[in-house]
């Protein structure tokens, strides 16, 4: 493999990453690892923050959204500023501002500073994801770049049911605050880690489309602040014509990215590559997924069930174990198998996995009950996450590393965004049809629901809610079965 990466020039890669790239990898692991934790650590503590902070459901599903779309829209530039500038300096300068954020988060006092806050947190993990997949592709060889990819995959996965159980056990035994604090530790650690061990790779220039940054940003933010108010405001002329005016800037981003003869945000050469197109598809409906379901779960195991935030949390433990124990055997398996046998496998078991959980989903049920469907979720997700990111990026070559890293995390983020959307509306218009006039008990969550026949109803929302979730599994699992065998040599050695 070594010889393999100091031989390769196109590569780009000096000579700190030329005899082993691993530690480069595990350094950027960290950060990556704890930018996307904040992206579910605040689900379970919802209804802590709610009765602190005196919010809604709503406002608290936005300190999550707010992240989200500042983590999103931003993303796509970044990447190429990366080119430009250097992968590794943009890393560690969005590594400061999100650990800064952080002590912000935790030092608020009301949930419109909380959500300001958490714009700046996502402004700054927006600086560092498309860097880590970018390093990561020019530092290691095809042959090899499954494996790595891998990790990179599974470090998402594993991240998005980590962060509730990591935010249950703080949440209670340190207050919902620590959620924020944990990040300031961890994020200098990550910034040395990255100062010493990641290579400073080559850059190149870039012409910046400014006019694509605004069409996106504009799009993105009407898109998701009209679908998650909605509801809220019973669908006003202004939030439809918010929607309908976000999806006409959504196609002139697109139509201005067709006829942009300089250099465009996203170079529509990528979708060419069916495997990046395909990846792009799957890896938007799993960030759906990770930033929806746990709401409607963790208000269910607080409110109906009576946990507390860290039993609500460990109710995921089963996915976060079997997501974490797979990932090596599946990262072998990715530079051995046919993407579409992988993900195939892995979209199919979480779906089956998932349909089980929801058909559970009552008062009164078994721990045993919540925790099979939640393991089968786990073994499904582990043939997810990394093998899309092994394979999105595969074929592409090395000088659009950071453009394809950009679009792929955009999508990604694109997904949560609307997942977190969509799942606040569904779980608004759930709970107003089963519980007309006792909103009241949708919003409170920490506290458990007395009446037996309101938390029957108060059940059947939540499960109901989430056929989003459902949903977006099987679109997924549609999508992959249009995956080709990569191109590199190497593969299927």
């Amino acid at each position: 493999m070594t010889q393999h990466a100091s031989a390769s020039p196109a590569a780009g890669s000096p000579a700190a990453a030329e005899s082993n790239p691993w530690p480069a990898l595990w350094a950027l692991v960290i950060g990556f690892f704890m930018i996307l934790v904040d992206l579910t650590i605040v689900t379970v503590a919802t209804p802590t923050i709610i009765e602190d902070l005196d919010a809604s459901v709503n406002d608290v599903v936005w300190v999550t959204s707010a992240y989200m779309l500042a983590y999103a829209v931003p993303v796509l530039i970044t990447g190429r500023l990366g080119d430009r500038f250097g992968s590794k300096h943009l890393y560690l300068a969005g590594l400061t501002v999100f650990t800064l954020a952080s002590l912000w988060c935790g030092l608020t006092t009301t949930v419109g500073a909380l959500i300001l806050a958490r714009v700046v947190q996502g402004l700054g993990a927006s600086m560092m994801t498309p860097q880590t997949m970018a390093i990561i592709t020019r530092i290691f060889p095809p042959a090899r770049r499954g494996s790595a990819m891998s990790v990179w995959g599974a470090t998402a996965g594993a991240a998005m049911v980590v962060g509730p159980i990591l935010g249950g056990v703080l949440t209670d035994g340190l207050g919902w605050e620590w959620i924020f604090f944990v990040n300031i530790p961890v994020g200098v650690v990550a910034f040395v880690m990255a100062w010493r061990l990641v290579p400073a790779l080559p850059t190149h220039a870039h012409r910046f489309d400014w006019l694509g940054v605004a069409l996106s940003g504009a799009a993105m933010f009407l898109l998701c602040f009209g679908i998650q108010e909605g509801h809220q405001m019973d669908w006003a002329g202004w939030i439809i014509a918010m929607i309908a005016g976000g999806a006409a800037l959504f196609v002139a981003f697109v139509l201005w990215q067709r006829f942009n003869r300089a250099e465009p945000l996203v170079p529509l050469s990528l979708f060419q590559d069916r495997n990046f197109s395909v990846s792009n598809v799957a890896i938007m409906c799993m960030g759906s997924i990770g930033a929806s379901f746990g709401f409607p779960l963790m208000l269910y195991a607080q409110a109906v069930r009576g946990n507390s935030p860290t039993e609500a949390a460990l109710l995921m433990l089963p996915m976060a174990v079997m997501s974490i124990f797979l990932a090596q055997p599946v990262g072998r398996l990715t530079d051995r198998l046919h993407p579409r046998q992988v993900l195939g496998f892995g979209f199919a078991i979480s779906l089956v996995g998932f349909l089980l959980l929801m058909w559970r989903l009552a008062p009164g049920i078994a721990v045993w009950e919540i925790a099979v469907p939640m393991g089968v979720i786990g073994i499904g997700n582990a043939f997810i996450w990394a093998p899309t990111a092994a394979t999105a990026n595969r074929n592409l070559p090395v000088q659009l590393a950071g453009a394809g890293a950009g679009v792929y995390n955009a999508t990604r983020q694109v997904g949560s965004v609307l997942g977190a959307a969509a799942i606040a509306v569904l779980m608004d218009s759930r709970l107003a049809h089963y519980l007309p006039g006792a909103a009241a008990h949708g919003e409170a969550g920490a506290a458990r629901i007395p009446d037996p026949h309101v938390a029957e109803l108060f059940s059947r929302a939540m499960q109901q809610s989430m056929w989003l979730p459902a949903l977006m599994y099987a679109v997924g699992l549609v999508a992959v079965m249009f995956y080709e065998r990569p191109r590199h040599e190497g593969f299927g050695g």
